[in-house]
């Protein structure tokens, strides 16, 4: 394939990701970190709301991650231990939203990608096509964005960055597309399929009208399709992410996010309030985060893990 190029080591790609991680957190983790150097006090539970608040963690969140750490607060004897328990915390918290999924449980296996406008889709969509290839599966793409030109003539790009086909036309029904990039991924034996969407919003009551039809032909052109859709966010939009799962979930029923734009944000402790939302209603599932973006190379998205998050946020 084209430009592929694999690390075989895991452990040092786990740990170059990590260092890309801790950097692009640097600016939420400013606002926490610090915070531990003196003692344990009113003051540092005060500082910690206030950092915790600015981070984008939500009111819910931050009265959570606050009343568990000061329960733990007779166990620390100092605030570096306390900011260990705080981690631990993290841990648990966003634990739920780290959940592995199958993508050879069907063949091809079909992934929806939607979002609002800008929110870095078409972009996640190359970047999973070189993930997918790095675990040694064909993919093919899927140009659902047929209105805007930029849109398609990104994709092809990514397509030829990533040595993999893309179906796409100019106008027209995005439905239509998809469902020839399904064809065609069948006749050709394709193993995982992206299918790019165009950017709405969730008030536009028509184009939400429009991404639920493109859902209903992947599920005419392959039964028990589209195996996931997920909703892609901006980090920088912080606790504006929350109204935006709910309206695409009531649409489209996600089954999971991915987060793009966590480099230089500070902004990234919405994470915390994104796994809150789901944790007080026991009928709710929780709903995975598949995948976070720390920047524009081709290699910058990858699994979340929630402890590599935490560390990043803290370390």
């Amino acid at each position: 394939m084209l430009g592929l190029i694999k690390n075989n080591n895991p452990e040092q790609k786990s740990a170059a990701w990590f260092e890309r991680l801790k950097q692009g957190m640097k600016n939420t983790r400013a606002q926490l970190s610090g915070l531990f150097s003196g003692g344990i006090d009113d003051s540092l539970f005060e500082q910690l709301e206030t950092a915790l608040l600015a981070s984008d963690a939500g009111v819910e969140a931050t009265q959570f991650l606050l009343s568990g750490l000061r329960a733990r607060a007779s166990r620390a004897a100092s605030a570096e231990q306390l900011k260990a328990e705080l981690q631990t915390m993290l841990v648990e918290l966003l634990a739920p939203l780290e959940q592995p999924f199958d993508f050879t449980a069907a063949k091809p296996f079909i992934i929806m990608l939607a979002g609002v406008n800008g929110a870095g889709k078409t972009t996640s969509i190359g970047k999973l096509a070189r993930y997918f290839q790095q675990q040694g599966l064909s993919v093919l793409l899927a140009a659902g964005d047929t209105f805007r030109a930029a849109a398609r003539e990104q994709l092809v790009t990514w397509g030829q960055r990533n040595g993999v086909a893309v179906i796409s036309q100019a106008g027209g029904d995005p439905g239509a597309v998809v469902f020839d990039a399904v064809q065609a991924a069948r006749a050709r034996s394709i193993d995982v399929v992206l299918a790019d969407t165009a950017g709405r919003l969730p008030t536009q009551l028509h184009l939400m009208e429009e991404v639920k039809k493109i859902k209903r032909v992947i599920a005419k052109a392959e039964i028990g399709a589209p195996h996931e859709t997920w909703l892609v966010l901006d980090a920088n939009i912080g606790q504006n992410a929350l109204n935006q799962v709910k309206a695409f979930d009531e649409a489209l029923g996600l089954t999971g996010l991915l987060l793009t734009k966590l480099d230089g944000t500070a902004k990234g402790g919405v994470v915390c309030a994104i796994a809150l939302a789901r944790s007080k209603d026991p009928g709710q599932r929780p709903l995975p985060l598949r995948f976070i973006g720390m920047g524009e190379d081709i290699e910058d998205l990858h699994p979340f893990v929630a402890r590599e998050f935490a560390a990043a946020l803290l370390s």
